[in-house]
């Protein structure tokens, strides 16, 4: 069976756990050993090539680290995973006996560093897992996937580890959720593995966001772990501790989407309900539009400018501030009213400026 089968197919959630990087011979053997010893996870991982933002920084150990993974595999009977960057990476992994490889955040990006990969890996069934693009595109992920399916590689799985962002208050990356999920809308037969660490970067908030992967259906986990976090080489204030790790997967509570008759019927009623009021929302909407197109033509016989900013401006922030008493958050809020914006110019854009038929 493939792996992204197992993963489906298992229980959930598929954990894959190990340090960011593999620092020393002794430090992933004992890692490797303390995971498997407790149970915690179904793969090692270990970053063995760190593709890092300043040239200075801990890159990795390199080739000379992929022995010390296989033996860790080796010794507790998991199969392992490492990144790889490049063809020169791919091939290296595979000479080793890596298990399984895993396409990185700033490769994704690149479709020529994911081509040439593919081509590294074309004749063999190795699986491979791909984390998604460092920027919120999901049609350059899927496009990742559809470039090692075209060589042969079908065993594939998705590693939802969220997406840059400048200073974001909260997280490293921000989880942008409906992206994994369009993702699997459009590729239901790839499993999504979430990464909490570089998610948050933060190993407090590890919990919170597998606990919301896992409410997602989400099939797995990839979660950085090392013997002393606080001393690691790289990320130290992402990774936990093996026992770490497996506190936070004690404590998750694991649903299923699967739920009996009286239930479905129940749903079934309040999902009628919810129709019902969107039904009712999209009609306002549509009625919205149509008014816009009168401002519109207001404009145009007047020659005034479509955006009118300080309008816009006290409009968006009397409905900010309102928030609270729509039992809607600001970002929700703000989200909508651009959207509607959006879309409202483009039909005073169409009054405004019809096309011309020739």
């Amino acid at each position: 069976m493939k792996l992204s089968e197992r993963i489906i197919t298992g229980n959930r959630p598929y954990v894959i756990a190990g340090p960011c990087s593999a620092e020393t011979e002794g430090q992933v053997m004992n890692v490797c050993k303390d995971i498997a010893f407790n149970g915690s996870a179904q793969m090692l991982r270990a970053g063995v090539w760190k593709p890092r933002t300043r040239p200075d920084s801990f890159e990795g150990v390199g080739v000379n680290a992929l022995p010390w993974v296989v033996n860790a595999g080796k010794e507790t009977g998991l199969p392992t995973t490492v990144e790889v960057a490049n063809k020169l990476h791919a091939e290296q992994a595979l000479k080793a006996g890596i298990d399984v490889i895993w396409i990185g955040a700033r490769t994704t990006v690149n479709p020529f560093a994911v081509q040439e990969i593919a081509d590294a890996l074309s004749g063999t069934d190795i699986p491979v897992m791909i984390k998604n693009p460092v920027n919120p595109d999901v049609q350059l992920w899927m496009g990742a996937f559809e470039r090692f399916a075209k060589v042969g590689l079908t065993d594939l799985s998705a590693i939802h580890r969220g997406f840059s962002v400048y200073n974001h208050p909260k997280y490293r990356n921000v989880p942008n959720w409906e992206l994994p999920i369009l993702l699997k809308e459009n590729m239901p037969e790839i499993p999504i593995i979430c990464d909490p660490s570089h998610i948050t970067g933060n190993r407090e908030l590890l919990f919170e966001v597998c606990q919301k992967a896992m409410d997602l259906n989400f099939e797995g986990l990839m979660i950085e772990t090392h013997p002393n976090p606080e001393k690691a080489w790289s990320d130290a204030a992402q990774q936990v501790t093996p026992d770490g790790l497996k506190a936070i997967l004690n404590g998750l509570v694991l649903r299923t989407p699967e739920f009996s008759t009286d239930v479905a019927s129940r749903l079934e009623e309040i999902r009628a309900e919810i129709k019902t009021v969107d039904d009712r929302l999209f009609d306002l909407l549509s009625e919205r539009m149509l008014i816009s197109e009168s401002v519109g033509v207001l404009k145009r016989e007047n020659n005034i400018t479509i955006l009118q900013q300080e309008h816009w401006s006290n409009l968006i922030q009397n409905r900010l501030d309102n928030s609270e008493s729509y039992n809607l958050t600001r970002k929700f809020v703000r989200q909508l009213m651009d959207a509607i914006h959006q879309e409202s110019i483009r039909h005073q854009t169409a009054i405004m400026n019809p096309s011309k038929k020739k």
